[in-house]
């Protein structure tokens, strides 16, 4: 995971010092760009211990297209508890825009409202979409999943921070790359770069590709400022070899995974390095 770590010294040595929404204040730069071949490993930061089944129940969450808090937590998963409302709700984040996303249809008898003539309302499954679209029309430039919907962002109560993601096929290889507008490197990044990866392997099990690249695309990359000397003491650290990822089932469906398909082989990570999420 040098890559990784080369992210955490650029910002540190050419980021700016920012305010930011939470008063936190951060080490921001604008613009950056990491890659990882999948073939080479699975890039599941080793120079602190990441918690990899958080990674993998909240990434089966988005594609449940939920935005309930509650099969988070009856896995132990807590991440997204800070910004709940007290039903446990998050409002049309990640897995609503994912899995439905609401767009205008000319003709209301598509949609769930107006009549014959008048715009109503479809709803898009951009996952199912984008997979079918790979299995037919591999080579489009359109392979494409947005969560930053303009109409629905007041709703939210986090914006998406990884806004929308591309797939490329080349030489029977599936590759993805996110741009992510909003980058917390400490404790979000990692947990990104995983997910993702993780997401990029499972499409192309379905579609029966091989895993390519995942890159990661930035726009303000940032350290927050109370996570410095954490970040300090990770850079410190030399990283282990990357694991690998097996995945020991072969569904017809992305939505038939289970968290028990997915095994990490030979993880070797230094300690849990504890550090504050700023909301």
């Amino acid at each position: 995971m040098k890559q990784y770590l080369d992210l955490m010294k650029l910002v540190m040595e050419h980021g700016t010092t920012r305010e930011d929404r939470t008063g936190t204040g951060t080490r921001s730069l604008f613009g950056a760009q990491i890659r990882f071949d999948l073939q080479q490993g699975f890039p599941l930061v080793t120079t602190k211990k990441v918690h990899l089944k958080s990674v993998i129940h909240e990434l089966l969450w988005f594609l449940r297209g939920e935005t309930n808090i509650n099969y988070l937590n009856q896995h132990g998963v807590r991440i997204w508890d800070p910004w709940a409302d007290s039903n446990g709700e998050l409002g049309p984040v990640y897995g609503a825009q994912w899995r439905k996303w609401g767009a205008a249809s000319s003709n209301g008898t598509n949609g769930t409202n107006g009549t014959n003539g008048t715009k109503g309302t479809k709803v898009v499954d951009q996952i199912s979409d984008v997979i079918d679209r790979i299995k037919k029309d591999p080579f489009s430039r359109r392979l494409i999943v947005n969560a930053w919907n303009v109409g629905e962002l007041d709703q939210m109560a986090l914006p998406p921070c990884h806004t929308m993601f591309q797939f490329y096929v080349h030489d029977g290889k599936l590759s993805c790359q996110l741009y992510q507008r909003s980058a917390d490197i400490f404790i979000g990044v990692p947990f990104n770069i995983a997910s993702y990866s993780l997401l990029t392997m499972m499409v192309a099990k379905v579609t029966g590709l091989i895993a390519g690249e995942f890159v990661h695309t930035f726009g303000d990359a940032h350290i927050y400022l109370n996570h410095m000397q954490a970040v300090h003491t990770q850079l410190e650290r030399e990283p282990y070899p990357l694991p690998l990822m097996e995945i020991k089932s072969n569904p017809a469906s992305i939505f038939d995974f289970k968290y028990e398909d997915f095994e990490l082989l030979n993880y070797k990570s230094h300690p849990l390095i504890k550090a504050e999420v700023a909301v």
